[in-house]
């Protein structure tokens, strides 16, 4: 279903200063330094079995390249998750942003959907092996698929980003079905989520970040799928889609 043409950067407030600039290089600089021990923090922790552990790691890394960067996140809709135990979250992507964003901010114990290429990162891709994550492994066949709903099931929250891949062109793009999948096999709830304005802040194969920015982020009401059967994954995408349409906005 995706539409994997990429889509060109918009250049809205792209003009920078002086202090913008130098500002965007040292929080870029920052941010690279402290991903390092995080990683090997999270990835003892995941070692160990200490999910929770991750989670704060996660957090707190998170957290500090969002204030160094200086980026305001707006966070709606969180009622809507009120008496979940556990769910998965579908949402639009436009940068790394949005992974902090989510990690930083959302309640529970978040992880991603992460492509296997991200395994070849040194440690990073080891902490994101042992530390909950799913991973998309379409060689392991079967093997991975029973992995993946091991990991949801476990009580963690997973997040799939639905487009396939980032797009910073401020819109939002089809979605694949793999989010619907996952959460009709898992039973569990899901909840779509739009990200607005991050696109802006590190756009695709940007280097430098532009701080001082802001992004929201806007939960809409889950979607129940015990009921719901594997044929069904095309209009529950369908209803996902249309749910982040809905509160997705152009400026923040």
């Amino acid at each position: 279903m995706a539409n994997h043409a990429e889509a060109s950067s918009y250049t809205a407030g792209a003009h920078r200063g002086m202090f913008n600039l130098a500002w965007g290089l040292v929080a870029t600089m920052l941010s690279v330094l402290w991903t390092a021990p995080c990683a090997i923090a999270a990835a003892i922790a995941a070692t160990m079995g200490r999910q929770h552990a991750v989670t704060l790691i996660s957090r707190a890394w998170a957290r500090v390249i969002i204030r160094v960067c200086g980026i305001k996140v707006q966070i709606e809709g969180l009622e809507n998750l009120a008496g979940l135990k556990s769910f998965i979250l579908v949402a639009n992507h436009q940068s790394f942003f949005d992974i902090f964003a989510v990690t930083a901010f959302m309640p529970g114990e978040p992880r991603f959907v992460a492509k296997k290429e991200l395994l070849k990162i040194p440690v990073i891709g080891y902490a994101m092996q042992h530390g909950g994550h799913v991973i998309i492994d379409r060689d392991a066949g079967g093997q991975a698929i029973r992995k993946a709903i091991q990991i949801i099931r476990s009580g963690l929250d997973i997040c799939v980003f639905a487009e396939g891949h980032r797009f910073n062109d401020n819109r939002v793009h089809e979605f694949e079905d793999g989010a619907a999948w996952l959460a009709i096999l898992s039973k569990l709830p899901a909840v779509p989520m739009s990200i607005s304005g991050s696109g802006l802040i590190f756009p695709r194969r940007a280097k430098v970040v532009t701080p001082g920015c802001a992004m929201r982020m806007t939960i809409g009401k889950p979607i129940a799928t015990e009921a719901m059967r594997s044929a069904d994954r095309t209009e529950l995408t369908r209803r996902l889609e249309e749910a982040v349409r809905a509160t997705f906005t152009t400026e923040v």
